[in-house]
């Protein structure tokens, strides 16, 4: 939590510092003939009033995400908190509105989904900007077709460990922490590691015996890593999850107990890659280990998901680097480290059923302004 309050004030800080220096593009006209004597000059005005909507999972970072760019950019905003996590979404709007923010800029309404229908719908808001589920959040979409349209949704992150990755346990207990923090739930949470034949073996044991340190349990507790999903049903649908890809003939290396909603690590292998495990968004502490034999299957197989969020790539080599960056079909490839790494200036967003758009002070900015034109005789 305290981490998370950091990150939001680096988002806000990020936002002011957007917020002072306004992009403005200059362009001599005079290299063509229609345009002799004449200078182009285009600044960026905000789009109007923005509707923001945020999940329960980072309650106050991503609600500093809508807000500090909607600022920075000069749009009002009415933002509907995730109604699990509403407290810090007030109590980040109060602190604004104590520093100066107009009280007409800023609303916060702690609603339920349905009673938000008549604001998606409203053609006042020329924004509307979305974080969570890809079901609700393409649904969104197509109500509100006729304006802006920004989505920050699942994923179904990858790893590729190549041969020269370096320190194997190293990275088994980076990417079990990226498996298996927030109970899984983040949208870049890790959830298939690819290894290749050459390292799978002494990986794979390492991998286990991550999965297996990983402290789980009282949220409270400042040791654990892995606490409760976010209520039972959602503790259901992962052990459910797990069982049926057991049942299809997966492997069980590490985990798998449940106590109410907390689950405890889970990794698994030999999991057909039809079951939800592999295909879908767990949004819970599984991960699936994936043998491979080359590099560029490896990427093939990072490519076969419906969702292109972020993905880690292990190597000391700069050619496999470019050409996985070149190749997936992903919002952010990064390099020697987990797919769950962030930075929170940086543009951030996916493709696919991930979403459209980006995320980042200075690129959410860019969401929620449009060029406006000014000729110069």
């Amino acid at each position: 939590a305290r981490i998370e309050a950091e990150r939001a004030v680096d988002v806000l800080a990020d936002s002011a510092y957007v917020a002072r220096y306004p992009r403005l593009e200059a362009r001599d006209l005079g290299g063509f003939a229609s345009g002799a004597g004449r200078l182009a000059l285009v600044k960026r005005v905000p789009v109007g009033p923005v509707l923001a909507i945020t999940p329960f999972n980072f309650p106050l970072n991503l609600v500093a995400h809508k807000l500090g760019p909607a600022v920075a950019a000069g749009c009002p905003v009415v933002l509907k908190p995730a109604s699990q996590t509403p407290s810090p979404a007030l109590l980040l709007a109060e602190v604004l509105l104590e520093a100066g923010l107009p009280p007409e800029g800023l609303s916060v309404l702690p609603a339920s989904a349905a009673d938000m229908e008549p604001l998606v719908r409203d053609p006042r808001f020329r924004l509307l900007t979305f974080t969570g589920s890809a079901e609700v959040g393409w649904a969104l979409k197509r109500t509100a077709w006729d304006r802006r349209v920004a989505l920050e949704l699942g994923g179904n992150a990858a790893a590729i460990v190549e041969p020269d990755a370096g320190d194997l346990g190293e990275i088994a207990e980076r990417l079990a922490f990226g498996a298996y923090a927030f109970a899984g739930q983040s949208c870049i949470s890790v959830q298939r590691i690819l290894v290749h034949e050459a390292v799978w073996e002494p990986f794979r044991a390492l991998a286990a015996a991550a999965t297996h340190a990983v402290p789980a349990g009282d949220p409270a507790d400042e040791r654990t890593v892995c606490g409760p999903l976010i209520d039972s049903a959602n503790a259901e649908r992962v052990a459910r999850w797990v069982e049926q890809a057991l049942a299809a003939g997966g492997r069980l290396l590490a985990g798998g107990a449940r106590a109410g909603n907390v689950v405890t690590p889970v990794l698994l292998e030999g999991v057909p890659p039809d079951q939800p495990v592999v295909a879908d968004e767990v949004f819970g502490p599984v991960a699936v280990l994936q043998r491979y034999h080359h590099f560029e299957e490896a990427l093939e197989l990072v490519n076969r998901s419906r969702y292109g969020l972020q993905t880690g790539v292990f190597t000391s080599d700069l050619g496999k680097v470019r050409r996985a960056w070149d190749v997936l079909e992903v919002g952010g490839v990064i390099q020697g480290d987990m797919p769950t790494w962030r930075s929170d200036p940086m543009p951030y967003g996916g493709v696919k059923a991930s979403g459209t758009g980006r995320e980042g002070p200075a690129w959410a900015v860019l969401e929620m302004t449009e060029e406006r034109l000014l000729v110069l005789r």
